[in-house]
């Protein structure tokens, strides 16, 4: 068998065993990483090691020991209460809180806006008994509808790509159509995941306080006053939640260590869209910083780095690398540009697009499907500007699964009294569903009827 056919194979068996039986996808990439790339591929072993995502890796380990520090010395509890307070008590308006939020993030150029704000909103959606695949999808969603806007990463990247080539191009139609999409998903998930039964609930919420005075206008603890169950919820969950009631009488205090906490996540967000610094050096610098200043629970904390995710994420990236270097993802997109059907051809890459970024980085499967697509667009059979902007939101859309970048920082965002096991398989359902959907809607909308 080829290289090609073998890598296949070796992906399909990975699927395999890690669904019948117990093993860490991630670790099951590494081998299989390992054994393809050296003995089928002809790559060493240096080579394969050189596919490792450190850079995510990095990411995944800062941000869940910088956001595991925030929970076990309170600030996460504290920025939970505030984003109540914002929208005053009203449970059904929080995911379209946090959606808006991790889009605004995204479109003045933070790519990892899901970092900053999954952290924040899924600790927020156990409290308070929202679903926390819906959380956790409108914070991806969100973060994607701004992800093309002409001074995002992921905007300039596509324009620096397509510009020179001649090809027409509209970056107001690269930036409007993964907004619309984006949103018109958010609001079939709000319906569809439970988002209606929130109408009507209130949450009352206590104010915070300095050195132990309870700020003017606080109202009481944090308690559902009407509402509905939520599909992430049991009756472990009540119990808990009663427990929380209890400890929530208290006003919530803002002292030294939560101070300094949130003037480390103000840091991540202004050095990572402001400056360009690297996620994860960033977020680990902080973390190690307030351990320094604030070492109380320090050690717990350190304890919440996700690293059965890390492993998954990890391991599953390295062998699409060497996927990649197998030649296998050419030989697919050339397989599929010489159909000689137009608008199947078209399909197909937005399928490549989409099922390669849903187990690896958009940004760099963005730089793999542009590419092969351009002989195709330079044929003229189908609109470039409509094909350009479907690529863009097929190869964007499956972020939700739990393999690739934004999805894995969701996973990992998840409190530590969640079954990450059950969450990890409600999300892959979930991102199997929009892998099937989401480039048929792209192509269908965008491609198919000619009008851009």
């Amino acid at each position: 068998m080829t290289p090609v056919i073998v890598s296949i194979v070796v992906l399909v068996a990975m699927f395999v065993i890690a669904t019948v039986l117990p093993v860490n996808l991630g670790a099951l990439g590494f081998v299989a990483a390992a054994l393809v790339g050296v003995l089928a591929a002809g790559m060493s072993l240096d080579d394969v090691l050189a596919e490792f995502p450190g850079d995510l890796f990095l990411i995944l380990v800062g941000l869940t020991y910088l956001f595991a520090v925030a929970h076990h010395n309170g600030t996460v509890d504290l920025l939970v209460r505030w984003s109540m307070r914002l929208v005053r008590g009203h449970l059904v308006a929080a995911p379209w809180i946090f959606f808006t939020l991790s889009a605004v993030f995204s479109a003045i150029g933070a790519l990892f806006a899901v970092a900053i704000v999954a952290p924040l909103a899924m600790p927020f959606a156990r409290r308070y008994g929202v679903s926390l695949l819906l959380m956790g999808m409108m914070v991806i969603h969100g973060s994607l509808a701004g992800a093309f806007s002409p001074i995002s990463v992921y905007g300039t990247f596509v324009a620096g790509v397509v510009g020179p080539t001649g090809i027409p191009f509209s970056s107001t139609t690269l930036f409007l159509a993964p907004l619309v999409i984006n949103l018109v998903i958010a609001a079939v998930i709000f319906v569809v995941l439970g988002g209606r039964s929130l109408a009507g609930t209130r949450v009352q919420h206590a104010a915070p306080t300095v050195a132990g005075r309870p700020s003017a206008g606080g109202d009481g603890a944090p308690v559902a006053t009407e509402g509905a169950g939520s599909p992430d919820r049991t009756d472990d969950d009540e119990a808990d939640d009663e427990d929380d009631d209890e400890d929530d009488d208290e006003p919530v205090r803002v002292g030294r260590p939560q101070v300094l906490t949130l003037i480390g996540i103000l840091a991540l967000a202004v050095g990572t869209v402001g400056f360009n610094l690297d996620v994860g050096v960033l977020s680990l610098t902080i973390a190690v910083t307030l351990g320094i200043l604030c070492p109380a629970g320090h050690r717990e904390a350190a304890q919440g780095i996700a690293w059965s995710t890390v492993l998954l994420v990890c391991g599953v990236i390295t062998y699409v690398g060497v996927l990649q270097e197998a030649g296998t993802v050419d030989v697919v997109g050339q397989g599929i540009v010489a159909l000689g059907v137009p608008l199947l051809a078209a399909l197909l890459l937005c399928y490549l697009g989409g099922v390669l970024s849903a187990f690896a980085s958009s940004a760099g499967i963005l730089g793999v499907a542009i590419p092969l697509a351009l002989p195709f667009l330079q044929q003229g059979s189908v609109s470039a500007i409509g094909m350009v902007a479907a690529l863009a939101v097929a190869s964007t859309v499956v972020d939700v699964s739990p393999f690739s970048t934004n999805g894995a920082l969701v996973l990992a965002s998840t409190p530590a009294d969640v079954d990450r096991d059950a969450f990890y398989r409600r999300m892959l359902i979930y991102s199997g569903v929009v892998v099937v959907l989401g480039p048929l809607l792209a192509w269908g909308l965008l491609v198919a009827p000619g009008w851009l």
